[in-house]
């Protein structure tokens, strides 16, 4: 089995970039890094491909299959009791070390799923110590194995908790991906997403808002006075969250835009 046929069986299950994805499931295979394969002479003597590849004509993310995805510049292990890192989320870490001042911090991310999102800040700052929390026991087994895989587990503590439920500390920042979907959207998401992402990590409630609501009520008894909260939008939802935190007696502070151009990230404080 050799790339060519890789690549035409991906084409034909109509994969929008069968060459690119062709190219990570032969490397996967022959354990060998992307960058050093050479796709005119890489063959697969079994059919160890073929049963990875009809995964992935099924509607399966390919990072699902590999259980592995790259986050800021970093790899990541994903299962499907996770959430897929997304390059929009690397504008939240943007934020986060733009406003973040010089000296150790304490950090604290609110649904942390695999831990993209503490562990590439950490990474950043080497000082700085952070918590991540989720209400899922197995999303958070996996962000341990990537603390531990990334060299960070010194740095780098979990706990399950329905957001600030079992917290007990104040932190300089706490930021969040919380989930944004409106309920009845879940049903028209690409299969990759609807069929193998956690509903748990998408379904935001009725108007996609209950996530910002809840933590909005009690991220105030846990901020620093002179930290911030940094939180990921969906499109569109910009004025809303910024309304519902102002209720809650924050002050926005920024507003960042992803690659797109759309509001992505904002940040607030405590005035």
């Amino acid at each position: 089995m050799d790339f060519t046929y890789l690549v035409e069986k991906l084409k034909e299950g109509g994969i929008d970039n069968p060459s690119l994805e062709a190219r990570i499931i032969m490397a996967h295979v022959l354990d060998q890094g992307q960058a050093s394969l050479n796709v005119r002479e890489a063959t697969v003597k079994d059919e160890s491909a073929l049963p990875l590849v009809q995964r992935r004509l099924a509607g399966e993310p390919l990072s699902k299959i590999l259980g592995l995805k790259e986050f800021w510049s970093l790899p990541f292990k994903v299962s499907q009791d996770t959430l897929d890192p997304r390059p929009d989320s690397e504008t939240l870490v943007e934020a986060v070390l733009k406003n973040a001042k010089p000296g150790p911090l304490e950090l604290l991310d609110l649904g942390t799923g695999t831990g993209c999102l503490l562990l590439s800040l950490l990474s950043e700052l080497p000082d700085s110590s952070g918590l991540g929390v989720d209400l899922s026991r197995a999303a958070l087994k996996i962000a341990q194995e990537n603390a531990e895989t990334l060299g960070l587990k010194g740095q780098a503590t979990f706990l399950q908790s329905r957001w600030f439920e079992n917290v007990e500390s104040q932190f300089d920042i706490i930021l969040s991906n919380p989930p944004y979907i409106t309920t009845t959207e879940i049903e028209t998401l690409a299969k990759e997403v609807k069929q193998y992402d956690p509903h748990l990590a998408l379904d935001g409630g009725e108007d996609g808002l209950e996530s910002y609501r809840q933590i909005a009520s009690a991220a105030g008894n846990y901020l620093k006075p002179s930290g911030f909260l940094a939180l990921e939008l969906g499109q569109g939802q910009g004025e809303q969250v910024i309304h519902i935190f102002s209720d809650s007696g924050f002050a926005l502070q920024s507003i960042h835009k992803d690659l797109a151009g759309i509001d992505r990230v904002v940040v607030f404080n405590t005035g």
